[in-house]
């Protein structure tokens, strides 16, 4: 693009309502779509005069994550969201959300401001807006602080490479849609060229470029890269250029680890010391300008094609949730009672189920007419009693139980039949093998096989 060429352009600049393409999109009227995002007031000084809007579902993880969600230019954060798909994820897998939204007072075409420097400095503008949303997103809803997560579309993908630059140490992950390395542009002029024509750099150049920004010497984000070949709007060289910049960050080699393909498209990965995917591009062959949808791995359709939301065959929304690992959870399902695992419950204490059967083990005689070799008890005929042990009536047939006797009658004798002497009082019954009974307890309550 020759000097002449970038003066016309930025001189009907005002007339295009903006610097990505979106003009004819933003002057398309569009009814507002239902949406379970809930606007927030009073979050903080609001330096970047940004809207917040979040939604929390009813069912949610205990290690409660949060997706920061930033839509492209001329979308509003409940038309992405619907789009997307990112509140059905959320619902889903039990995850917060927070989405952003650019208003036309700060950009005639709803872009967030990416190349503007005094929106993306830490504390400043527009990043220092969405960072205190997200103050007030953990304040409020008790969200985990090593699980903040952020993704974005053209625009919102180059603010969200802001964030991360600026933020290295409050987000866990970021994935980038469309989008364009940090520190590239500083002013419109820049921002043009970079998405047009973008410059190619070395990976330290790009890598200082994000150095520079912040005071981090923690490690850096995982970053997650999505973009169509045929993106006519944001030239595909531009995920080249962030990739490169983040596997600077990450101190990893150019050329992939791993290189196969998702659903059909390529897909690229770099890992750290520890095994952990840390840089990951999916390159969406054939696909213009927008962000991927498609049936998810779990055979769910997350989103709604429509302008800048392109039906391709790959649910972008899901994977970068996966990505993030927000779709680790389960809901706890209800075990019926008659269901195979109720079965597995005892149905009275396992001490009182043991009981009885050290009972018999202990004391055979009282229970049952023949004694196991375990306890190693000399076998006696019914009628031979061991010395100085009075035995228990040879003739139960003679006993009445129902006949109430007088209290006078024979007071010792029922004490002494419920009460025999200690063990150690009878010389010819051999010890008792106390592991062997124990074990026999347990065996006959069920607790071992």
């Amino acid at each position: 693009m020759s000097l002449a060429e970038n003066v016309e352009y930025l001189r009907r600049l005002r007339e295009l309502h903006g610097i990505t393409g979106f003009g004819d999109f933003q002057r398309q009227p569009r009814p507002t779509p239902a949406s379970p995002l809930i606007e927030i007031d009073r979050f903080g000084s609001n330096p970047g005069r940004l809207k917040m809007f979040a939604y929390v579902p009813a069912q949610r993880q205990a290690l409660l994550p949060l997706v920061v969600v930033l839509h492209g230019c001329g979308q509003s954060a409940a038309e992405f969201d619907l789009g997307a798909g990112w509140s059905t994820l959320a619902k889903h897998y039990g995850f917060a959300l927070l989405l952003p939204e650019q208003q036309r007072a700060n950009n005639p075409q709803r872009c967030f401001n990416w190349f503007d420097p005094e929106d993306i400095v830490r504390d400043h503008g527009e990043v220092g807006s969405i960072r205190q949303m997200i103050a007030r997103m953990v304040a409020d809803c008790a969200i985990d602080p090593r699980r903040i997560f952020i993704t974005g579309l053209s625009a919102g993908g180059a603010m969200t490479m802001a964030m991360l630059a600026n933020h290295p140490e409050l987000f866990a992950a970021g994935a980038v849609i469309a989008g364009l390395p940090f520190g590239v542009a500083r002013n419109v002029r820049d921002a043009i060229l970079q998405m047009r024509m973008p410059q190619t750099r070395s990976a330290s150049e790009l890598g200082k470029l994000v150095r520079g920004n912040s005071r981090h010497r923690g490690p850096w984000p995982k970053l997650s890269v999505w973009h169509g070949t045929a993106d006519h709007t944001v030239h595909p060289h531009n995920a080249d250029e962030i990739v490169k910049q983040w596997l600077d960050l990450h101190r990893l080699p150019l050329a992939p680890m791993a290189d196969a393909k998702v659903d059909g498209y390529p897909h690229q990965q770099w890992w750290n010391a520890d095994g952990e995917t840390v840089v990951e591009s999916f390159t969406i062959t054939d696909m213009a300008h927008g962000a991927p949808l498609g049936l998810a791995a779990n055979d769910k359709r997350y989103g709604k094609q429509g302008p800048f939301l392109l039906e391709v065959g790959i649910s972008s929304s899901y994977h970068i949730a996966k990505f993030f690992g927000v779709t680790d959870w389960i809901r706890p399902q209800k075990i019926a009672p008659e269901s195979p695992s109720a079965k597995l419950i005892p149905q009275v204490s396992p001490i009182s189920s043991a009981l009885p059967s050290l009972t018999k083990i202990l004391w055979p005689k009282a229970t049952e007419p023949k004694l196991d070799t375990v306890t190693a008890v000399e076998t006696k005929p019914a009628d031979a009693k061991p010395a100085n042990l009075k035995p228990l009536d040879a003739k139960p047939a003679t006993i009445k139980p129902v006949e109430v006797r007088p209290v006078a009658a024979k007071p010792a004798e029922p004490v002494a039949r419920m009460a025999p002497k200690p063990p150690q009082q009878k010389p010819r019954r051999a010890q008792i093998d106390v592991t062997a009974v124990i074990e026999r307890a347990l065996h006959a309550a069920g607790l071992k096989k």
